[in-house]
C-alpha cells in the first residue's frame, strides 16, 4: 500500500519550534483533517509533507512510486492553454507511458532479442493506463470541471480570462485529476461555492462517479460541516507538538472541549502560584532576612514551565448594540428585475416581502443573482427594474468584500475599532479583535498595509459593532477560521434585528436561516422553513421528477410505489412536521445510542461473570457457583429487555425516515 511516513519531524523558525517531534502516517486509506490555531504550523506541516520544505530533523519515508499531489491556499495562476487543455495536462504521466507505448511498438517491429521483456512491458503499461482511465480522460475532465462549477462553454476559454479565485479551482481539478495516492489540501473550500462544496465532498467521499477516489488526503478547513461529512479522523497541531484524534470534527471538538478545559483550570491554577511567588519576591526581596527564601521562590518561577493559553482558546462573546426599532414589514421588493446585456435576466420580476426577524438566506449557484440582489438592496446598484420600500425605521448595514476594500488611512486597527466601538465595548476592543483573527502586535497595523483578507475581517467587525437593525451580509464567513465563525454566529443568533444573506458555509447557513429565497435561471421561490428543510423539499422534487419520466415511459408498476413514496417523503410535509420529525429522529437517535451502550456493558458484564464462573475456585464452591448463576440470569433478562427496547426504537426510527 501507497504511503508516506514521518517520524519525529522538527522545525523551526528562527527561536520558534514550528513542529517538535511530529509523527504522521499517511496511506490510500487516509480520511484525515488537519486543524490548529491560525498560525499553529498547518500549512508549514503540509509544505513539508509534500516535500516543499525540508525539516531540520526527523524522517520522512515515501514507499515508491507513491505520488503525493498538494494544493495550496492560493498563489497558483494558469497561462498558455484553454480550460480543457489545462486540465487535460493534469494526465502528463499517461502521455509519457503511451510515448513508451509507441517506443516499444515500433521496436518490436524490428524483431529484438529481448522481445519478451518488451511485451511484459507493454502489458505493464496497458495495465496502468487502464488503472488510471487514460482511456475516458475527456469525460473524467468533464465531470470534474463541471462539479467544479464550470459551464461547458468555458472550456474553450483561455486561463488567463479567469479570476483568482476560478484560478484556483482550475488547480483544484487537475491535483484530484492526477488520481494521487495522497492528496494534500490546503483549504480548498475557500473560492468554492455550495454547489461545488457539496460536489467535492461526494467525490471525496467515494460516491457515484465516473471515477472515486480511492486515494487517502488530508485536509485543512474552516467549513466544520464539510469536514464532518468527509474526514474520519483529525490530527491537532498544539504548541507544536502532533496529536491524532479518531472519528469526524465534530467529535474532535467534544473531545478537545474537554481537554482544554482540564489546561484552562491547570492554566489558572498555575498564574494564581506565580501570583504568589511574585507577591512574596516582591514583599520580602529586599529583607535580609527573607532574602534567600525570596531567591528561592525566584529560582522556582524561572525552572517553572509556562502553561500558555493561545488566544483561539480564550472564550470570547460580545453582544451587538441593541437593534433600533422598526416596523413590522422591513423590506417590500416589487418587480425586481437585473440584466447586464439586454438579454440574459439575471433577476426577474422579483417581489418579496421581508419582515422583522427573519433571516433569509439567498440560495442558487454562481451567477444566479445572489450579490447581485444584495447590492441593489444596499444601494450599491440603482440601475434596475422594479422597486423596493424600506419599512419604518430601517437603518441598514452592508458587508461585501468590495465594500472591505476601501478601508484605509494611518491609523492602526485598534485606533479605528475603539472610535467605532460603543462605550461599553471599548474595554473589550483588543478581544473583540483577537476573535476576528487580529493578535498580538496585529493591532498596530496600519490599515493602509492590511490585506485583503484583513481588510474583510475588519470590516465586518466594525459592521457589527454598529446599532442597525437590517445586516445584509455577502460571504460573512469568508477569511474567518472556526472560532471565529463561533463568534460570528453567536452574534448574529442574538441579533435583534433581521438579516439577509450569502454564504457557502452549511453549517453556518443551518444554524443560523430560518427561510431560504432560491435564485435559478431568472426565477425564485421562497421556502417557509430552515436550511434543511430547503434542501429536503428540492430532494423530494427530483425524486418526483425522476418518477414522473419513469411513468411517462409505462412503468405502470412503479407507480404505485411512487405514490407511497410521495406520501412518505418527509419534503412534502409541512415544514412544522418536518421539523418535529427531525426533533424526534434526534431524540430516537440518542436514545438509541444511550441504550447500545448499556447493552455493550451487559455483554461485558456477561463475559466477566462467565469467565469467572469457569475458574475452579468458583465451579467447587456450590454457593460461590450458584451467586454468580443468579447474577447471570439477571444481566440475561436485562439484555434480553433491552433488545426488545432496541427493535421497538429501530421500528420508530425507521417509520421516521
Amino acid at each position: 500500500m501507497s504511503f508516506v511516513q514521518f517520524s519525529k519531524v522538527s522545525l523551526a523558525f528562527g527561536d520558534r519550534d514550528i513542529l517538535k517531534d511530529v509523527s504522521i502516517n499517511l496511506s490510500r486509506g487516509t480520511k484525515a483533517a488537519l486543524a490548529g490555531a491560525n498560525g499553529s504550523g498547518k500549512t508549514t506541516l503540509m509544505k513539508v509533507l509534500a516535500g516543499i520544505i525540508h525539516p531540520d530533523s526527523g524522517e520522512r519515508a515515501v514507499q515508491k512510486e507513491t505520488q503525493i499531489s498538494y494544493l495550496p491556499q492560493s498563489g497558483i495562476v494558469h497561462k498558455g492553454r484553454s480550460l480543457a487543455a489545462e486540465a487535460d495536462s493534469a494526465f502528463q504521466r499517461g502521455y509519457e507511458l503511451e510515448a513508451e507505448l509507441e517506443a516499444i511498438g515500433d521496436a518490436l517491429v524490428k524483431k529484438p532479442t529481448n522481445t519478451k521483456v518488451l511485451l511484459h512491458r507493454h502489458q505493464e503499461i496497458h495495465e496502468e493506463l487502464e488503472q488510471m482511465l487514460w482511456y475516458r480522460r475527456d469525460a473524467l475532465v468533464e465531470q470534474i470541471l463541471l462539479g467544479l462549477g464550470f459551464e461547458r462553454s468555458d472550456f474553450s476559454r483561455s486561463v488567463e480570462e479567469f479570476s483568482g479565485g476560478w484560478q484556483m479551482r482550475i488547480a483544484l481539478a487537475k491535483v484530484l485529476l492526477e488520481d494521487p495516492d495522497i492528496l494534500l489540501l490546503d483549504e480548498p473550500t475557500n473560492y468554492l461555492d455550495l454547489e461545488a462544496i457539496q460536489w467535492l465532498e461526494g467525490f471525496l467521499k467515494l460516491e457515484q462517479f465516473l471515477q472515486n477516489f480511492p486515494g487517502g488526503f488530508l485536509l485543512v478547513s474552516h467549513d466544520r460541516y464539510f469536514l464532518d461529512t468527509t474526514v474520519n479522523e483529525v490530527y491537532e497541531i498544539f504548541s507544536g507538538s502532533l496529536k491524532p484524534y479518531a472519528g469526524n470534527y465534530s467529535k474532535y471538538e467534544k473531545q478537545r472541549e474537554v481537554e482544554i478545559e482540564g489546561l484552562l483550570a491547570r492554566y489558572a491554577q498555575q498564574q494564581e502560584e506565580i501570583k504568589k511567588l511574585e507577591d512574596f519576591i516582591r514583599r520580602f526581596g529586599a529583607k535580609a532576612t527573607k532574602a534567600a527564601q525570596a531567591q528561592e521562590r525566584q529560582k522556582m518561577l524561572d525552572k517553572m514551565e509556562r502553561i500558555e493559553i493561545p488566544e483561539n482558546l480564550k472564550q470570547i462573546r460580545f453582544r451587538f448594540p441593541p437593534a433600533p426599532h422598526s416596523g413590522q414589514i422591513v423590506l417590500d421588493l416589487e418587480g425586481i428585475g437585473k440584466t447586464y446585456d439586454g438579454e440574459k435576466w439575471i433577476l426577474k420580476e422579483l417581489s418579496l416581502v421581508i419582515e422583522k426577524g427573519e433571516r433569509f438566506v439567498i440560495a442558487g449557484r454562481n451567477g444566479a443573482g445572489k450579490t447581485t440582489l444584495l447590492r441593489i438592496l444596499s444601494g450599491e446598484d440603482t440601475n434596475f427594474e422594479g422597486s423596493f420600500r424600506l419599512g419604518s425605521g430601517v437603518n441598514i448595514g452592508y458587508f461585501s468584500q468590495d465594500n472591505a476594500e476601501k478601508i484605509c488611512g494611518e491609523k492602526s486597527i485598534l485606533e479605528s475599532l475603539e472610535e467605532e466601538c460603543p462605550l461599553d465595548l471599548v474595554p473589550k476592543a483588543r478581544d473583540l479583535l483577537a476573535s476576528f483573527l487580529f493578535r498580538g502586535d496585529d493591532v498596530y497595523k496600519s490599515l493602509d498595509v492590511l490585506s485583503g483578507g484583513e481588510k474583510s475581517r475588519l470590516a465586518l467587525l466594525r459592521l457589527l459593532l454598529k446599532p442597525v437593525n437590517l445586516l445584509i451580509l455577502d460571504e460573512p464567513t469568508n477569511h474567518l477560521d472556526l472560532h471565529s465563525k463561533d463568534v460570528l454566529l453567536s452574534a448574529l443568533s442574538d441579533f435583534g434585528g433581521t438579516i439577509l444573506f450569502v454564504s457557502h458555509d452549511r453549517g453556518f447557513i443551518e444554524s443560523l436561516a430560518t427561510k431560504v429565497l432560491e435564485l435559478k435561471e431568472g426565477k425564485q421561490r421562497v421556502f417557509p422553513g430552515d436550511y434543511r428543510y430547503y434542501l429536503e423539499k428540492i430532494e423530494a422534487e427530483n425524486t418526483l421528477s425522476e418518477n414522473y419520466v419513469q411513468q411517462k415511459k409505462g412503468e405502470d408498476k412503479a407507480q404505485g410505489k411512487i405514490e407511497s413514496k410521495e406520501e412518505k417523503n418527509p419534503g412534502q410535509l409541512s415544514w412544522e412536521e418536518s421539523k418535529r420529525r427531525r426533533s424526534e429522529m434526534r431524540k430516537l437517535e440518542k436514545d438509541l445510542e444511550i441504550l447500545l451502550e448499556k447493552i455493550a456493558s451487559f455483554e461485558e458484564q456477561l463475559a466477566v461473570l462467565h469467565e469467572n464462573l469457569s475458574k475452579p475456585e468458583v465451579y467447587m464452591d456450590g454457593d460461590k457457583s450458584k451467586k454468580i448463576q443468579e447474577e447471570i440470569t439477571t444481566i440475561e433478562k436485562k439484555l434480553e429487555d433491552a433488545h426488545l427496547v432496541w427493535e421497538d426504537l429501530e421500528i420508530k426510527r425507521e417509520s421516521l425516515l
